[in-house]
């Protein structure tokens, strides 16, 4: 293997290794409020719509680890409360997915607990290191 290589399997590994550290972390942080790092990924979306709607399949394709189990996800947080369903009267096969009050005050927590995790780390990285991260991403995504 030559260096460019090497330095490009040591760079994906970097990548690798940290987003698993930063999902882990998120999950530890997220673990006093009963929420799993799935089901606050879910919150995230919905809030992003909300006071719209949002179908199952909508939120799987926005969902950061595509997940076979979001239904499994919206159903947790149903009988916490925190999203209503109903079934769209144009398909019935087809459910709308909403956040609750409780839910759209639950997220607004939540959202203050992983912005003070990751305060103190973006304080270390400037916009230019992201939009050079951003731009070496969309280089690797373009490949396929």
């Amino acid at each position: 293997m030559n260096e460019k290589e090497t330095n490009y399997y040591n760079a994906v590994s970097a990548i690798i290794s940290k987003g698993h550290w930063i999902t882990d972390q998120i999950t530890r942080i997220l673990k006093p409020y009963n929420i799993t790092e799935p089901q606050y990924n879910v919150l995230r979306i919905l809030e992003d719509k909300y006071p719209s709607v949002a179908t199952v399949q909508e939120i799987q394709e926005e969902m950061l680890r595509k997940s076979s189990n979001v239904t499994r996800i919206i159903d947790k947080l149903l009988d916490k409360g925190f999203v209503s369903r109903e079934i769209r009267p144009d398909n019935r096969r087809k459910m709308d997915i909403k956040l609750t009050e409780d839910g759209f005050k639950t997220i607004e927590k939540l959202n203050e607990v992983v912005h003070n995790f990751h305060a103190p780390i973006s304080e270390k990285v400037t916009e230019e290191d992201c939009r050079n991260l951003i731009h070496i991403l969309k280089k690797i995504d373009s490949s396929f």
